[in-house]
């Protein structure tokens, strides 16, 4: 941002609205930062759209790479996988396509809220904002990314519809005890809605836990970045959970089953992608998901209140 618009933003309403830098640690401030910082939704959506644009500046398609990329590896993994797992390519192109979109949403969160306020440095020090506006100019740009993946699940969606809306299992085409059952798709494919607003409701604490840890403590970034790989083959996306179960190629294996589903990734994975993909939903990733929000957003808030006025002396 130029310095005459960064002089504008601090003469605003919105940064005249902002919660004055006192070290009183209370709930309250942490409260009114995060309300003031969805007051400031011209701010941080602006600043979001932004940064995509800068992103893509001087390209033809603009943000449109992101999508015809990610539609590439999900083409180029999906007819490889679907060979080596002996999953029908109509069934797996889909399942591989919308688990690299969330996935893309998630690591995305991760690897950039954890830099969200050392990213910020310059307008934290130099626009009295609330601390919250740069959590939220995060999530916005990784749900805008998001936002043009969706196109490739659109295309798949018209493509295999056929083979989507039909009953699929890992055994013989129907479902099987044992086994994820694919019902085929329906009106739950509209839990993917509040299953998307849970995953941004998450990124949303994630960065403000993250993101001040981080300021404070510059080696986290570096930790967690080195585990995201490792998360990421640890949770079913280019390889399907049915093949753990009874009747898939690995069921000799089921024992570790129960290990996927300690990894909260995956739930966060299945309340998007199984109403996306016409699967059977459990409540269990429901549950678990509503359990990791509510714990998490205690401990971002904790944190607003310990330690939301020093972010701008550890940047």
């Amino acid at each position: 941002m130029h310095a005459t618009s960064t002089v504008q933003a601090a003469n605003s309403p919105v940064a005249a609205s902002a919660p004055p830098t006192s070290d009183s640690k209370t709930f309250a401030r942490a409260f009114a930062d995060i309300k003031a910082g969805f007051s400031a939704r011209e701010l941080w959506g602006h600043l979001g759209w932004q940064d995509i644009k800068q992103r893509y500046r001087r390209s033809v398609i603009g943000p449109f790479w992101i999508t015809i990329s990610q539609a590439v590896i999900a083409l180029g993994l999906g007819l490889l996988y679907s060979q080596l797992f002996k999953v029908p390519v109509e069934v797996f192109l889909p399942y591989i396509s919308t688990g690299f979109i969330i996935w893309g949403f998630i690591s995305g969160c991760l690897s950039e809220g954890m830099e969200t306020f050392i990213a910020n440095e310059g307008l934290i020090k130099q626009l009295p904002a609330p601390l919250s506006v740069y959590m939220l100019r995060t999530v916005w740009r990784q749900t805008l990314l998001l936002a043009h993946n969706m196109i490739v699940y659109v295309a798949v969606l018209i493509i295999f519809f056929n083979a989507l809306s039909n009953q699929y299992s890992v055994s013989n085409g129907a479902c099987q005890p044992g086994g994820i059952c694919h019902p085929g798709l329906s009106w739950t494919i509209l839990l993917a809605i509040p299953g998307l607003f849970l995953l941004a409701i998450n990124a949303a604490w994630v960065t403000l836990l993250f993101g001040i840890i981080s300021t404070r403590f510059r080696d986290i970034p570096q930790v967690v970045n080195s585990l995201i790989q490792l998360l990421f083959y640890g949770t079913p996306i280019v390889w399907p959970v049915d093949q753990l179960l009874a009747g898939g190629q690995r069921s000799e294996i089921s024992w570790i089953l129960p290990i996927v589903k300690a990894n909260p990734l995956y739930h966060f994975m299945q309340v998007v992608r199984a109403p996306l993909l016409g699967q059977e939903f459990s409540a269990e990733n429901w549950i678990v998901v509503g359990a990791i929000t509510v714990v998490g957003w205690a401990l971002a808030l904790v944190a607003m209140r310990n330690y939301r006025a020093r972010v701008s002396y550890w940047v």
